[in-house]
């Protein structure tokens, strides 16, 4: 599965932003999908009419998380996402930050999830609200995280 470019992405939002579509953004590594994810995922969608994913390549992820991850590769991450319902397009970046594709998605609302306490907490808030956005913290699923669900198989080895 082929997915699309940031231009093609920031494209996409362009003309859905051109129909009066509320763009919502987000991004992360999604490496192993779980209820969290998908419950964060679904309240993300709901804060506008269109939600745009961002999934971190696996070189950013090595850089982030270290050598042993990610444990999927992006082109499978990034196909898990776009089947779910609630996503409506997703686009996989090389850098260690969202920034770029932000810049070029523009969206109305960035959604983070909880581990981040306020907005001004979250490095991308200034550029969001520089380019005319709002920055929503999502709550976590507590006990939901891919890093204790590769505690827990390490721990059952």
């Amino acid at each position: 599965m082929i997915f699309p470019t940031r231009e093609a992405l920031a494209a996409q939002a362009d003309a859905l932003r051109d129909t009066g579509r509320r763009i919502v953004f987000t991004n992360g590594v999604f490496d192993i999908l779980h209820v969290g994810h998908v419950r964060y995922l679904e309240a993300a969608r709901a804060l506008g009419d269109t939600l745009l994913v961002g999934v971190n390549s696996d070189a950013s992820v090595r850089r982030l998380k270290g050598p042993e991850r990610p444990l999927n590769p992006q082109d499978e991450r990034a196909e898990v996402l776009a089947a779910l319902r609630c996503v409506d397009g997703v686009c996989v970046f090389e850098e260690d930050t969202p920034h770029a594709l932000i810049e070029a998605v523009r969206p109305a609302i960035h959604a983070k999830g909880g581990d981040y306490q306020t907005p001004d907490a979250l490095p991308e808030t200034p550029l969001v609200r520089s380019l005319g956005g709002e920055v929503v913290i999502l709550s976590l699923v507590p006990g939901r995280s891919t890093t204790r669900l590769i505690e827990r198989i390490e721990g059952s080895r």
